[in-house]
């Protein structure tokens, strides 16, 4: 840049050769050029004439010359301008040079010139001027140095009313492991200037509310702008029970962590918890199985972040494998999840584990910001098990570690109880279940390696053999067992791309014994996932991922082959033909997916996938496409429309493909190469909020069930299995919630569903075994203070599906037929599971007492399942000829005093 700065001056030296001087003042000079006219030191003519200057009414800037520019030089040019009648300059003559290159700039400009012609007694007359004009440069500004930092800031807020927080203090840390502790103002706005560019963890703390953390990212020369809403502190874990996953599924409804661990007949354990929410049948007996939407348990899986585990509740059902303490995390799928997950067609519980805490606190129980280097723990006792937990920082930098375990003891006073009684069953159920855990996280991954595991063994000693079945006498023993070593990684690489990752394997055995029958298996299972997620653009993210399973195993089995449909009980064990195999082999499962989350704009999400599995065992390939979408037609609540209520629409539909079981292709007992298990799952909904703390939903399902496996007698009369199964699930879910307070927190759940079955072409249709037309949960916790908390849930669920007698089916028929050669009674059944028995309904209460004494929090509870002592029918029992039938009733009260403690 540069600058021009000059002053013409112009002289009239003479009028056409006659003597005279003419002086133009400056400011006839238009605005834009730079001269003056000045009056020589002339004589007075003799003869005085009336001359008039010329004026100069346009002109030009000289251009300045590039290369004097470049090189710095300056110059000033004077020239003698000769401008004739008409004010057009006609000649230039150099007076001072400045240059040949500054001459020829200054020379263009001139020649571009106008005036109003100068005069002499009011007659136009040519002039000459004189025009002079300064080339200086200007002192040019060194430019400022590119930006290399970038700015974070943010504003608090609370989740249900907007209002600012004031006082929170927020700890920034960046990709060096560089930390930043801030406080908000009373605005709730937090700043961080001039920081390095790349991805910061947000991580906000305040007495009195959970724990916030966000991942954002710095740009240079930005400044990034967020929004966090906080939460008032629900002590303990927060479940999310989904139809699928957002953004990639369509249901989500949200158990949080005060609700879990205080809902009655749990004993807070969370994923007990599970079986209180909508679509999640009442499992029979003492199993501890998941019945999702009409399916069958083996239809369902459970997975810890994402590597599938043996079994999900240890035996009766009154505890699950892993402690609610470890959880981050519960993810429930009861349809329509996502492309991630395949070789299902139920549904899917899928837990995360959380990374250790090291956080330090003050006398007072508050977190001390920026303090993580202190170990806590946890011990807990009641009359079904006990368990402890320790965690805290490891000596190798950035790494931390859980380690917890548990045990059962009620068989210490349910054996004894139980002899007492002069039952002629003595058990002695006991399990226990094991995590280590080894974590190490930076503001942007994630390295997790866990070794996890859990051992149930039930052995029955039945002193009063059964004499339908004298071989059912003497032991009874049945176990299960699993281990995992899983190596966990997942990180976000960019702003737009992230990676997870998790290898495992481990053992599951599972093991059968009465009388002289068996049955043995161990298998070892392998799995491999690997997701890579890309944001193409904004509102459209893609995601691939790879998932593996193979399983060497050992199987033993000596039994007897089952009844053919239709045909009459064979007869107790005992009169049966064992059939016995002993194989070994291995399993090969793999799949890939691929996903799309599509938000064309911001109310609408749409997810579509698709998934392809292959199944060495069957030799077949299944490809299953899916699709979501979800359309918010209200926006919820806010600052500006605080009476505005959320409503959502939700739809979903997709291709679910479940392989049979091993042993239904297995060269013995089962048909090799059988297709897989189809379920097209199809499902609608409404959310809709009511008020700031309640809010319902609606969501219609459907399963089109083809292709299931099923059995048939064949030619030479044993029994083959096939595809020729069909079936189908319909109903609705309702689930009205009233979101925790101060006080209060409850909600009412209610599934109305049917599920059938068909065996075959032209075979009549039958309600499955797992149908529940009828599922009710209403429960409630209030706060009553100084620490005291009581709760209750009652449920009515319909009866099981039981299969009765020839003779409960029609009075008229034999009963049973007797069996010479084993000395009893063979029932004659009836049409499978036509019988409907008696309503299952019971109430739960919970009574909580807790403390806070400076650094630990201690609490006693009583949880009393089936308060009023209505025990449960689970099927029918019969007399030794089958001809007097009563009911089969499971455990009636159970009490459950614990105390617990936590540092």
């Amino acid at each position: 840049m540069f600058r021009r700065d000059g002053a013409a001056l112009l002289a009239i030296g003479a009028l056409l050769g006659l003597p005279g001087v003419a002086l133009a003042q400056e400011d006839s000079v238009p605005r834009g050029t730079s001269g003056a006219i000045i009056k020589p030191a002339t004589e007075e003519p003799a003869h005085k004439a009336v001359i008039k200057d010329p004026v100069l009414l346009e002109g030009a800037e000289p251009e300045y010359p590039a290369a004097a520019q470049k090189e710095g030089r300056e110059a000033i040019v004077v020239f003698k301008l000769t401008v004739d009648k008409e004010g057009h300059v006609t000649n230039v003559d150099v007076v001072q040079s400045g240059g040949e290159d500054f001459d020829a700039a200054a020379r263009e400009a001139v020649l571009k010139f106008h005036f109003t012609p100068a005069t002499r007694d009011d007659k136009p007359i040519a002039a000459k001027v004189l025009y002079r004009h300064e080339f200086k440069l200007e002192p040019v500004a060194a430019p400022p140095p590119p930006p290399t930092t970038g700015n974070l800031v943010g504003r608090l807020l609370l989740a249900d009313t907007d209002a600012p927080v004031v006082g929170a203090d927020v700890l920034l840390t960046g990709s060096a492991n560089d930390e930043h502790h801030l406080t908000t103002d009373a605005d709730g706005r937090w700043r961080l200037e001039n920081v390095p560019p790349g991805a910061y963890k947000v991580h906000v703390t305040l007495p009195g509310f959970d724990a916030l953390d966000s991942n954002e990212d710095v740009a240079v020369g930005e400044e990034t702008d967020v929004t966090l809403r906080l939460k008032p502190v629900s002590e303990g874990l927060e479940v999310v029970v989904r139809g699928e996953r957002p953004a990639r599924e369509v249901t989500r409804r949200t158990v949080e962590r005060r609700e879990i661990e205080r809902i009655p007949g749990t004993g807070g354990d969370a994923l007990r918890a599970l079986q209180s929410l909508p679509g999640v049948g009442k499992a029979p007996g003492i199993a501890g199985l998941l019945i999702v939407r009409g399916s069958s348990p083996q239809d369902t899986a459970t997975f810890v972040d994402g590597t599938g585990v043996l079994i999900i509740y240890h035996f009766l059902g009154l505890t699950s494998v892993f402690p609610t303490e470890l959880l981050d995390r519960i993810d429930f799928y009861p349809g329509n999840f996502s492309a991630r997950y395949g070789r299902l067609m139920g549904g899917v519980v899928d837990v995360g584990f959380r990374s250790p805490n090291t956080q330090c606190l003050d006398d007072g129980g508050k977190i001390i910001p920026g303090k993580k280097n202190c170990v806590h723990g946890m011990a807990q006792m009641d009359f079904i098990d006990q368990r402890l937990m320790v965690e805290g920082p490891l000596p190798i930098e950035g790494w931390s570690f859980i380690a917890a375990g548990r045990k059962s003891w009620i068989d210490q006073w349910l054996k004894p109880a139980l002899k007492a009684g002069g039952s002629s069953v003595t058990t002695a159920p006991i399990y226990f279940d094991y995590q280590l855990m080894a974590d190490h996280k930076t503001a942007h991954s994630r390295t997790s390696l866990r070794f996890y595991g859990s051992d149930d063994k039930v052995a029955l000693i039945i002193n009063d053999p059964n004499v339908a079945d004298p071989t059912i006498g003497g032991s009874l023993s049945f176990g299960t067992a699993f281990y995992r070593a899983q190596a966990l990684y997942e990180a976000d690489l960019s702003s737009h791309v992230n990676v997870r990752a998790n290898l495992s394997v481990g053992k599951d055995a599972i093991s059968f014994n009465v009388g002289n029958f068996r049955f043995h298996l161990a298998s070892y299972p392998i799995d491999l996932r690997y997701e890579l997620g890309y944001r193409l653009l904004d509102g459209l993210k893609f995601n691939a991922g790879l998932d593996y399973e193979a399983a060497p195993f050992d199987v033993f089995v000596r039994a007897p082959d089952p009844p053919r449909p239709g045909e009459p009980d064979p007869g107790p064990f005992a009169a049966r033909p064992p059939r016995e195999v002993h194989n070994k082999g291995d399993a090969f499962r793999p799949g890939w997916y691929g996903e799309f989350e599509i938000e064309p704009f911001e109310r609408l999400r749409l997810v579509p996938g698709l998934r392809v599995d292959y199944a060495r065992d069957t030799g077949h390939i299944d490809v299953s496409p899916r699709g979501n979408a979800r359309y918010l037609l209200v926006k919820g609540y806010d600052a500006e429309h605080p009476d505005r209520r959320k409503t959502a629409l939700k739809a979903g539909v997709g291709v679910y493909d479940q392989p049979p079981q091993f042993q239904e292709t297995d060269t013995v007992f089962g048909t090799p190469h059988l297709y897989s298990n189809r379920a097209i799952h199809y499902s609608i909904g409404i959310e809709q909020e009511l008020t700031s703390h309640i809010e319902a939903s609606v969501e219609g399902f459907y399963k089109d069930m083809t292709r299931q496996v099923a059995r048939a007698p064949n030619d030479i009369g044993a029994y083959v299995y096939n595809n020729f199964g069909t079936g189908s699930v319909i109903g609705a879910e309702t689930f009205i919630k009233y979101k925790p307070d101060e006080h209060f927190f409850g909600w009412i759940a209610y599934t109305l569903s049917r599920s059938v079955r068909r065996d075959g072409p032209g075979l009549p249709e039958y309600l499955f075994q797992y149908d529940q037309t009828h599922n009710l949960t209403v429960l409630g916790s209030y706060r009553l203070g100084r620490g005291w908390e009581f709760g209750a849930r009652f449920t009515l669920v319909s009866g099981p599906l039981d299969t009765p007698s020839l003779l409960q089916s029609d009075p008229g028929a034999l009963p049973a037929l007797y069996a010479a050669d084993a000395g009893t009674y063979a029932k004659l059944d009836g049409a499978a599971y036509t019988r409907r028995l008696p309503v299952r309904h019971q109430l739960d209460v919970r009574l909580d007492k807790r403390w806070q004494l400076k650094k630990v929090k201690m609490s006693v509870y009583l949880d009393i399942q089936n308060v009023y002592n209505h025990a449960p029918v689970e099927g029918f029992t019969y007399n030794y000829n089958f001809a007097q039938t009563g009911y089969q009733t499971s455990i009636p009260i159970i009490p459950s005093l614990g105390f617990r403690v936590e540092i």
